[in-house]
Order: C-alpha cells, then sequence, then structure tokens
C-alpha cells in the first residue's frame, strides 16, 4: 500500500501527521457520524480515509519506533477485535468511492482484505453444516484451510526475511473459532458501541 502511496489504515498510536494537513480535515474529523449518529470507534481508520479523500500520501515507515498498549487477556482482546472489525466495515464501505482512483492492485489488496474473511466464514459454516447433517467433512475441507494459511504465512515471511512469520498459522483456530463470530456479530451490529474498552 505504500507503494501506492495509500495505506488504507495508520494505526492510532503509530501516526503522525502534517499539522496543516490534519487541520484542513479538522472538522470533518472531529464530527464523524454513521447511520447519522456520532462514532466514537475506529478514528484513525476514519482519519486515513479522510487524509486519502484529500488527496493527500499515507505511507508506513518501516524505521519508525512507536509505543503502544495491547491486550494481554482474552476479553479485552475480543473487545479490540469487536472494535476494529466494526471499524474496517464501517469504514470500507465509507472508503469503497475512492478504489477507482487507486492503483488496480491496491483495489485488489482492499478487496481481497475484505473478501478473504468472508470466504473463510462461509466455508467454515458449510462444514459445520455438513458436519451437522452427514457427521463427516471432506478431507479437502481441512486441506484447503491449512493450504491457504501456509501460502500466507509463507509469504509473509519471505516478504519479511523471517521465518518466525510462518508460526502465525496458529492463528487460524482462533481466527476460525473466535474471531470470524466476532466478526459476524460486528457486521450485524455496525451502529453499535457497546462493549468497547474506551
Amino acid at each position: 500500500q505504500t507503494r501506492f502511496g495509500a495505506v488504507m489504515c495508520c494505526c492510532g498510536p503509530c501516526a503522525m501527521y502534517r499539522r496543516s494537513a490534519l487541520m484542513l480535515l479538522l472538522d470533518q474529523y472531529e464530527t464523524q457520524f454513521f447511520r447519522g449518529k456520532p462514532s466514537d470507534f475506529g478514528e484513525d481508520r476514519h482519519l486515513t480515509i479522510l487524509m486519502l479523500k484529500a488527496g493527500f500520501r499515507t505511507e508506513y515507515v518501516p524505521d519508525a519506533i512507536a509505543a503502544t498498549v495491547v491486550p494481554d487477556k482474552l476479553l479485552p482482546y475480543l473487545r479490540q477485535q469487536l472494535r476494529w472489525a466494526r471499524s474496517t466495515y464501517r469504514d470500507t464501505l465509507l472508503g469503497l468511492h475512492l478504489l477507482p482512483g487507486l492503483d488496480r492492485y491496491l483495489t485488489l489488496d482492499v478487496l481481497g482484505q475484505n473478501l478473504g474473511p468472508l470466504l473463510l466464514a462461509i466455508s467454515s459454516i458449510a462444514a459445520i453444516a455438513q458436519l451437522a447433517l452427514t457427521d463427516s467433512v471432506p478431507w479437502w475441507t481441512g486441506l484447503t484451510i491449512v493450504v491457504m494459511t501456509m501460502v500466507r504465512c509463507s509469504v509473509a515471511a519471505l516478504r519479511a526475511g523471517e521465518l518466525r512469520f510462518l508460526g502465525f498459522a496458529l492463528h487460524t483456530p482462533i481466527n476460525i473459532f473466535l474471531l470470524l463470530p466476532m466478526k459476524a456479530y460486528a457486521l450485524c451490529t455496525l451502529s453499535n458501541s457497546d462493549w468497547l474498552s474506551r
């Protein structure tokens, strides 16, 4: 995304903006609404979308150093993931009109980031339904999930030049059994700001 000057989410504690650019967008940023209600989460993604809409570039700086606080228990982690999922869905919807003006590869990247979890969710639901109806799941269902996971982790490991990224494969069960249901709930409750950590 940096290659095209359009990082789609500049994460809150890790982002810096030119003051002149921020002042131009401050009114829009401070009056963030979704479905007619004030929005109180996802402000970093929203600000990134505003910057891109205004024609500014957003870039990743690999040698920057920033500190943040991360959840170290399950419930705060799930709250964070719920907040992020709602923000991702909402601001992807608001930012869809930006895609035609972006590079085709970047458009594909943004769509893939949103369609990938949807396809995984559909296949997981289909596998559970088949298990309930026939007491079996085809071997190729598991193989497909394993292959998709290893391809994704291998690409990350190759691009970063670090084998430890292969360990990200362990995230797949967490994704299927915890995060996909959370993302489904987030999609059904986009306007809801309860159960957050702020």
